[in-house]
């Protein structure tokens, strides 16, 4: 028994047996370690299905050559512009929708509702709709409808691209 006892107390004491310098090492809260493993892998997958995607990447592509022809000094999109014009409030256009988050949401991760006619909008968030911004015909459509219904006018191509950008880090 005395063998025992000592046995125990060297094997379990500081430097003793490697699982028991394990077990006395402050370990870190499972939660929080779990969030941030769970929070960056969301983010990984979040970037392929935004930065993968060979159809948006064209129509941007198409933009930039566009806004490259009428402004000589453009220097790329903006996401920061990109979302001024998404949140706005802008005049010119009906005053119903006085910016895109009027029918869309502030939070273009959650589905909206058209002003008008109550129709539900799937969200417009490239994470939520990987398919958004993919058609070229279809996102042109959209824009000439909802640009003139917003500002009264036409969306320049830099304004189209800066909008996806935005749209496409949320």
């Amino acid at each position: 028994m005395v063998l025992a006892l000592y046995w125990r107390k060297t094997r379990c004491a500081p430097g003793g047996s490697p699982r028991a310098q394990a077990s006395s090492l402050p370990r870190p809260k499972t939660g929080a370690g779990t969030a941030a493993v769970l929070a960056a892998g969301l983010l990984c997958l979040s970037g392929v299905a935004i930065a993968g995607e060979p159809a948006r990447d064209a129509i941007l592509d198409t933009y930039a050559r566009q806004a490259k022809a009428g402004t000589p000094d453009f220097d790329g999109f903006s996401a920061a512009r990109g979302e001024a014009l998404y949140r706005g409030p802008h005049a010119g256009g009906n005053p119903q929708t006085p910016a895109c988050a009027s029918c869309h949401t502030a939070d273009p991760r959650m589905p909206g509702r058209n002003v008008k006619s109550g129709r539900p909008i799937e969200p417009m968030a490239v994470s939520v709709e990987p398919s958004r911004f993919t058609d070229a015909a279809d996102v042109e459509k959209r824009f000439r409808r909802d640009c003139q219904n917003v500002l009264g006018r036409p969306c320049t191509a830099q304004e189209k691209g800066d909008f996806i950008t935005f749209l496409s880090g949320r």
